[in-house]
């Protein structure tokens, strides 16, 4: 018996016999006890059930979604999770359904600053994911230029951008809170377009994780994601641009501040939009879920058109910055040298240290 079709996660089975009987009973309606009653019926013994079990939960093709949890959802909230539930099950063989992600996608505020194309996409990603509250951070008045299938629709032309943007939000979530709380510190911010100093000056001191994200001149970037102290920041990234390009702090300047005047037309059409907000979200998911070290920590995702091939730029603490990131670095590598640690786990990645040390070192010859 075969689960699956791709061999990257398809997995099969055999010698099962009378017992593969037992599958067709594993459709999350019954809990253990109910399936070996069940299975006894058929005339299929207790260890028989344990043992098949045993093989599918060893093969990562069984789920223990917690039966109180499903007992609290919603019949639609239910069916309309069911892809990001399975998703998350086959990609992270959790074996609990994802019940884990669900959860804790359930207790994070996400906070989006900017409310144009991106910033739309990107919230209403967010809200679909299960993210329970995702505000919009934003101002001014939406026009035709902003209209997305993942954002704005007609109907929000000339109106206020962040009010449109969270009744998109609730259009494809409506269980999800919208209204924004100044008082807070959210879990997460996504800063859309070229961030502005004080904004990031503020997430840093206060310890908020932030991702940066900006698609122009036919150019999608997404990152870095920034962990304060832990990863480098954007100040690291323009400091190491600066090292290059003499002229990148004037640049920069007049990027931030929004030179283009409102009558301008950014070179960002539809699916170019889309698709970096599509990866701005899965890199904020990484980092929620905990499933991984997101590619935007010490780095970008790049794609410049028209060839859609994406591509990591690496971008490491840098030694000039106050915001610690490189001195934490230089630390950790300092007692995994002392400590010869052969195998470590370095934010959810399993590497030598002497594969992380020559990371590290690649990223700063870039």
């Amino acid at each position: 018996m075969q689960f699956g079709i791709d061999p990257r996660r398809a997995r099969a089975l055999t010698g099962l016999g009378k017992a593969a009987a037992i599958v067709s009973l594993l459709d999350g309606s019954r809990d253990t006890a109910e399936l070996v009653r069940a299975a006894e019926r058929d005339g299929i013994g207790r260890q028989v059930v344990q043992r098949v079990t045993e093989l599918l939960a060893s093969a990562g093709v069984l789920d223990d979604f917690p039966a109180s949890l499903r007992a609290t959802l919603p019949d639609y909230l239910r069916a309309r999770m069911g892809p990001e539930l399975a998703t998350a099950a086959l990609a992270y063989g959790h074996g609990d359904g994802g019940a884990a992600v669900l959860a804790r996608r359930a207790a994070t505020f996400a906070r989006v600053h900017g409310s144009g194309r991106l910033g739309a996409c990107v919230a209403t990603f967010l809200a679909a994911s299960g993210v329970a509250w995702v505000s919009c951070a934003g101002d001014g008045i939406a026009t035709a230029a902003d209209v997305t299938p993942a954002g704005l629709g007609h109907v929000d032309v000339g109106t206020d951008r962040a009010a449109a943007v969270a009744r998109a939000v609730r259009r494809v979530a409506p269980e999800a809170r919208t209204a924004d709380d100044a008082r807070r510190l959210p879990d997460l911010a996504v800063i859309t377009g070229w961030p502005d100093p004080v904004l990031v000056a503020a997430l840093v001191r206060g310890r908020v994780p932030h991702l940066v994200v900006r698609a122009e001149e036919a150019i999608g970037v997404v990152g870095p994601l920034v962990l304060p102290g832990r990863s480098a920041c954007v100040r690291c990234v323009d400091l190491s641009k600066a090292a290059r390009d003499p002229a990148w702090p004037a640049i920069l300047a007049q990027a931030s501040a929004g030179s283009g005047g409102p009558a301008s037309t950014q070179a960002c059409d539809t699916v170019l939009a889309a698709a970096t907000a599509a990866l701005a979200t899965a890199q904020a998911l990484a980092l929620i879920d905990r499933a991984c070290e997101p590619a935007t920590a010490n780095g970008t995702l790049e794609v410049v058109l028209p060839d859609w091939q994406w591509h990591r730029r690496g971008w490491p603490a840098h030694p000039a910055c106050t915001c610690g990131a490189a001195e934490a670095g230089l630390v950790v590598l300092a007692v995994l040298a002392v400590l010869k640690v052969r195998h470590v786990e370095v934010a959810g990645l399993a590497a030598t240290a002497d594969e992380r040390l020559g990371v590290l070192q690649v990223g700063r010859r870039r």
